[in-house]
């Protein structure tokens, strides 16, 4: 089968490296890719959201599935066109656009939850209309307030207000001064949650599911999460204070309730659901829902597991997920995300990436990569992902900061203590 990934960034990379490790995979095109997809597939010169050349593309090159890897492309509605006669061949690891609306708009995310209830934090959202009623209700919430940005705004629509009065002055800068564009017409003013945040994913054909490796991230550009919010700094799967008993309560209070929400109103969902959540006191509170796999976490969650990746998608499209068994392995994945000078604000692009043939152990996964007259230059913020794999969190550290330590190029910033705390908690 000839398949097509979309997308240019370490999760389209760490697809693209499970997929062609597939007999099942014929050929593997990536589109746009980077320098680490070029490396594996073929890099194909088309946007994410260019749904027109995309059809052309997979008609003239028989593509029979199409995996999404970002979110813009599924709100866009990226299935939903492919449903058209011509195309209705090819599948779509991806849910529709209703589906995808989960991730699209935190307004409509948490009225889904509200409605089949699954466990959250209370809040209410506001635009320019009501903005008054907005300030009013900071008034009556407790500290921290949580003002979340209701459309997507690449990871970092999220703020943590200590103060009542900072938590105004971020509201208005959201909804009256377009803080983060049209993403913050609406804004969710939330309660805050008090607990340790980790990641659940989960693949499913629309009535099946399997629960992959959970995984935890770290969001900030500084050590021990100071600074700005950024895509991600780093992953570790799994995680050690997510233990049976807390998984099992999420399988039945947050998974179950929310793959039935989709039959129940009426989604097209194949594909995967990332489920942000916080450990309260050993209880489950979902976050947000993400409509995709993470970024970077699919870099520590794809290297433990065992199954040919395209042997699942096979049963995604075919609804047959009940047939398979998951198989995961028991070694700890850790990522520690290497990126440009500068980001999450300005950075520069276009420098030579030395030290990456030296990598013997571990798995580099490409982000903001290209190839420059056969030299791998830096395109983006984040720029590459370094993941090591051993028998416990000591051990993985340790082969990823390896790697990370045999790679330069002009400014290269990465996070020191990436699953530091995880590796305290297990020693305490």
């Amino acid at each position: 089968m000839n398949v097509l990934v979309i997308g240019s960034g370490g999760r389209e990379h760490t697809f693209a490296w499970k997929l062609s490790q597939s007999d099942l995979c014929d050929q593997l095109f990536v589109a746009p890719g980077n320098a680490g997809t070029a490396q594996i597939a073929n890099n194909v010169n088309i946007g994410v959201s260019d749904f027109e050349k995309q059809a052309t593309f997979c008609l003239e090159n028989k593509i029979e599935m199409v995996v999404v890897g970002p979110e813009a492309p599924l709100v866009d509605g990226i299935k939903d066109y492919f449903k058209q006669e011509k195309l209705q061949h090819i599948s779509v690891i991806g849910p529709d656009k209703k589906g995808a609306m989960l991730e699209g708009s935190k307004d409509f995310s948490k009225k889904f939850m509200e409605r089949h209830g699954v466990p959250t934090a209370k809040s209410k959202t506001f635009d320019a209309q009501n903005i008054e009623e907005g300030l009013d209700y900071i008034d009556t919430m407790q500290l921290p307030v949580v003002l979340k940005a209701d459309g997507l705004a690449a990871g970092k629509g999220v703020l943590i207000c200590a103060s009542h009065a900072e938590a105004k002055s971020e509201l208005k800068a959201m909804i009256v001064d377009e803080k983060f564009g049209k993403a913050s017409a609406h804004v969710l003013v939330e309660e805050f949650l008090d607990g340790i945040e980790l990641s659940v994913f989960v693949l499913t054909d629309g009535k099946n599911y399997f629960v992959l490796p959970e995984a935890k991230d770290y969001k900030r550009i500084g050590e021990k999460d100071t600074g700005l919010n950024t895509g991600g700094m780093g992953a570790v799967s799994p995680v050690i204070f997510a233990d049976a008993t807390f998984l099992n309560k999420v399988e039945e209070q947050v998974v179950r309730p929310t793959v039935a929400g989709f039959k129940k109103e009426d989604m097209d969902y194949t594909g995967f659901i990332f489920i942000g959540l916080m450990n309260v006191a050993g209880e489950p509170k979902v976050i947000e829902y993400n409509v995709r796999m993470g970024d970077p976490e699919t870099q520590v969650v794809l290297p433990r597991i065992q199954n040919d990746l395209m042997d699942l998608f096979l049963s995604v499209k075919n609804q047959s997920l009940d047939t398979k068994v998951l198989k995961t392995t028991d070694a700890t994945a850790v990522t520690v995300v290497m990126v440009a000078g500068g980001y999450p604000e300005s950075y520069g692009k276009g420098d030579n990436i030395s030290g990456l043939e030296q990598i013997k152990e571990g798995l580099v996964f490409h982000a903001g990569t290209t190839l420059k007259e056969d030299e791998v230059t830096t395109n983006g913020g984040r720029v590459l992902a370094v993941t090591g794999v051993g028998s416990g969190i000591k051990a993985a550290l340790t082969q990823a900061y390896a790697g990370v330590d045999k790679v330069r190029w002009e400014g290269a910033y990465f996070r020191s203590d990436i699953g530091q705390d995880l590796l305290a908690l297990k020693q305490n």
